[in-house]
């Protein structure tokens, strides 16, 4: 039963993972990104969604918990679980993203990070624009 248990929750997080990134391309697009892709799954890394705003390419991390997080909980917000490691792994997966499409390789890109907490039905959203850089990883 514990196994049945792990796999439903499992399961709940991962469609509340896709709930929270559709609603956070929604809210990109109503402030003009265009959509290009949605989880690029590449060995090392993933991109949650590529996006482009006017002539720059943007790869966005999104972060979602349930509640924003505050010094005194001693939790950040999503933005502040995205560390070395995950800059990388982003930064790779990018990379690849590139190489198997390029017609996108000359464009400027960008990394950003849309920070979801509270309600996953509804999210606040805080947008963090150029949030890493890929020479910084």
């Amino acid at each position: 039963w514990a196994k049945v248990a792990v796999e439903r929750q499992t399961l709940g997080k991962r469609a509340k993972g896709a709930q929270v990134e559709a609603l956070a391309r929604e809210y990109l697009q109503s402030h003009g990104l265009i959509p290009v892709a949605a989880n690029a799954n590449y060995r090392g890394g993933e991109i949650d969604l590529v996006m482009r705003d006017d002539a720059t390419l943007v790869f966005v991390e999104v972060r979602f918990r349930r509640s924003a997080g505050t010094a005194t909980t001693g939790f950040g917000g999503g933005a502040a679980s995205i560390d070395a490691a995950k800059r990388r792994k982003i930064v790779h997966a990018a990379e690849r993203f590139l190489a198997a499409h390029r017609e996108f390789a000359r464009m400027p890109c960008r990394f950003d990070v849309i920070d979801a907490s509270g309600d996953a039905d509804a999210p606040d959203f805080v947008w963090l624009r150029d949030a890493f850089r890929a020479d910084d990883v």
